[in-house]
């Protein structure tokens, strides 16, 4: 049943995508900040007990949802997980920003093309060389299609129901929001890092399987671990093997350049490897999705 609420979830986000999810990030950003103001005195402790108040009871209630839901019936228990999966999953999340980068580009409108990519990357608009927003462009979708797909993906599927799936999206946003709070975020971040360890090298993976197999491993050996977050170094990595493309290198910020490893062996990104990209996260997906149906064809066989 995993399989057909995975593939239900992801045909309804491409029918109807959640186009506006800022109504619920403000409900969680507002319970965030809640957490924040009544528990943050800087320590570890108080920020370990807000991980487990913003976390527990989302995952727990899940947990007994779905067991409720079951005893119902099957196709309350598969509705509920679509429904989970939609709102967790994201795949189209992002693919606005890369789209429309992609568009501006065509048309010849540079600095349309460095703003949407300073939006995407939440940081003040710089200019930028086409190559640099390109390279850019493929980091973020790269890493868009690892946290709001694969990532979900696996932890759906490890915990019980939908329970994994909330867990990781919470376990990410914390992560993002609290990380940089010291003592407090601790939690959140050892955490979240605990959760990507194995989705990222599962991505990883899928990357290099579905791509130039041979550059991406060598890549994710010899280059990810130079990255600043080694967990997001995997996925850039392998997926610039995968492609064949240049990433990583320094690129220009409003405080001055940003110096940064090379990744990947490849050509210097260019305009094609943005639809190189594309093809190569839909393979990705489409090779877990078979693997996921072989896996349960076999345990119905046996």
């Amino acid at each position: 049943m995993s399989v057909l609420a995975i593939v239900a979830a992801l045909l309804i986000e491409q029918w109807r995508p959640l186009g506006d999810r800022r109504f619920y990030l403000a409900l969680l950003a507002g319970w965030a900040a809640w957490l924040e103001r009544s528990f943050n005195a800087g320590e570890a402790r108080q920020g370990n007990v807000a991980w487990m108040v913003a976390v527990l009871p989302a995952v727990c209630g899940a947990i007994l949802a779905h067991a409720l839901f079951t005893r119902m019936g099957l196709l309350f228990s598969l509705a509920f997980d679509v429904a989970a999966l939609y709102f967790t999953l994201g795949f189209r999340q992002s693919s606005h920003y890369f789209t429309d980068i992609k568009i501006a580009l065509d048309a010849g409108d540079l600095d349309r093309a460095c703003d949407l990519i300073a939006q995407w990357r939440m940081e003040s608009p710089v200019a930028r060389s086409r190559e640099e927003v390109i390279g850019l462009a493929i980091e973020q979708a790269l890493l868009a299609s690892h946290r709001h797909v694969f990532g979900v993906l696996l932890w759906y599927l490890v915990l019980p129901g939908p329970s994994g799936a909330i867990l990781y999206r919470l376990a990410a946003y914390l992560h993002a929001r609290w990380s940089g709070m010291g003592a407090f975020g601790r939690l959140a971040r050892q955490a979240f890092a605990l959760l990507e360890w194995p989705a990222v090298r599962l991505t990883g993976v899928a990357f290099a399987v579905v791509g130039d197999f041979e550059d991406a491993i060598y890549c994710w050996r010899s280059q990810a671990r130079a990255w600043s977050d080694p967990n997001a170094g995997i996925v850039l990595s392998a997926g610039a093997g995968a492609l064949g493309v240049h990433l990583g290198g320094s690129v220009r910020q409003v405080e001055g350049a940003e110096v940064r490893p090379d990744l990947g062996l490849g050509e210097v990104a260019d305009r094609s490897h943005l639809d190189s990209t594309v093809g190569l996260v839909w393979r990705a997906l489409v090779l877990w999705v078979f693997v996921l149906v072989v896996l349960t064809g076999a345990r119905w066989v046996a």
